[in-house]
């Protein structure tokens, strides 16, 4: 079921353009665009990736995953630097969906991170997960 007809949202999970058209074809409202999802849970996608992927499934809404490496999701300064650019960069090329997160070392969300992370993506007229 779809979500324009219904209650159910079907976002799926892709890497490559062929995995997203495979994903639309099966149904998909939703698209998150990940790089590396076979190791360790995916990681901010190129630049390439997504412009391609936004001309091959240019009517389904997608979430660009903000993540600059794999492991926890405990992040130094300079890579809450490098998550931020490549927001504004994200932002510059119509990219109108994020997932982004951060931990604290004890595994709470870490609000300052998350807040920085939020002020830059917002605002905009899009999705934040």
């Amino acid at each position: 079921m779809s979500a324009t007809s219904g209650s159910l949202l079907i976002e799926v999970c892709v890497d490559s353009v062929q995995s997203a058209i495979n994903a639309v074809e099966a149904g998909a409202d939703r698209l998150e665009i990940c790089g590396n999802l076979g190791i360790g849970g995916g990681t901010t996608p190129s630049l390439g990736l997504v412009k391609s992927i936004q001309r091959a499934v240019n009517d389904v809404p997608l979430m660009v995953m903000v993540r600059p490496r794999i492991g926890d999701f405990v992040y130094s300064e300079e890579e809450v630097d490098v998550m931020l650019e490549d927001i504004r960069i994200f932002k510059q090329r119509n990219v109108r969906g994020f997932v982004v997160g951060a931990l604290s070392k004890d595994g709470r969300v870490n609000a300052e991170m998350m807040k920085r992370l939020v002020d830059e993506i917002l605002p905009f007229e899009g999705l934040l997960t």
